[in-house]
């Protein structure tokens, strides 16, 4: 059960064009973590643009998204994020062994050179926070300016979810 109570579109005060806004990026169905951003106009705004552009007008291939916000997910101990983008990673391309091995992918072979490059950089990033030069270097073999750029917000921006979710106790949907 969440820390706080729920807010939906029935309850007082709700802006109709943000849950308008919200509905439309999630294809009419509002989840569990959209009914505790609610609690804040402001910030529910911000977050459903900034996380639209993260998921549908970026270059990053959906499939190296998909597969850092899953870590991520497993990285912070987040089950909703989890659940939330395994169908999402199936869907851009990955395996479901590749899904299930997201949790040990060092001791994986489903994962290529950029796969394992892009992991590292997730994990580095979640876990140190600073990311090596050397790993950077690498990194950039495979991804062009932009593209980095936008892995860096997709795994900040999953990290700051799954933190979200977690201080919250937003339980995943039934």
């Amino acid at each position: 059960m969440a820390r706080l109570a729920h807010v939906d579109g029935d309850s007082p005060g709700v802006d109709a064009e943000l849950l308008r806004a919200i509905r439309a990026r999630r294809g009419g169905a509002l989840l569990n973590l959209d009914r505790q951003l609610l609690h804040s106009a402001p910030l529910a705004r911000g977050w459903n643009s900034l996380m639209g552009a993260i998921r549908a007008q970026t270059q990053l291939d959906g499939a190296l998204r998909e597969l850092v916000i899953l870590r991520v997910a497993v990285l912070n101990r987040a089950p909703y994020e989890f659940v939330q983008h395994a169908p999402v990673a199936l869907a851009e391309g990955l395996s479901q062994a590749q899904v299930d091995a997201v949790r040990d992918w060092q001791g994986s072979p489903l994962f290529d050179a950029r796969s394992r490059d892009v992991l590292a950089y997730a994990d580095a990033m979640t876990l140190q926070v600073q990311v090596p030069q050397p790993l950077f270097d690498a990194l950039r073999a495979h991804l062009s300016d932009r593209e980095v750029v936008e892995l860096t917000a997709t795994v900040a921006g999953y990290n700051m979810v799954s933190r979200f979710l977690e201080a919250l106790q937003i339980e995943i949907e039934s």
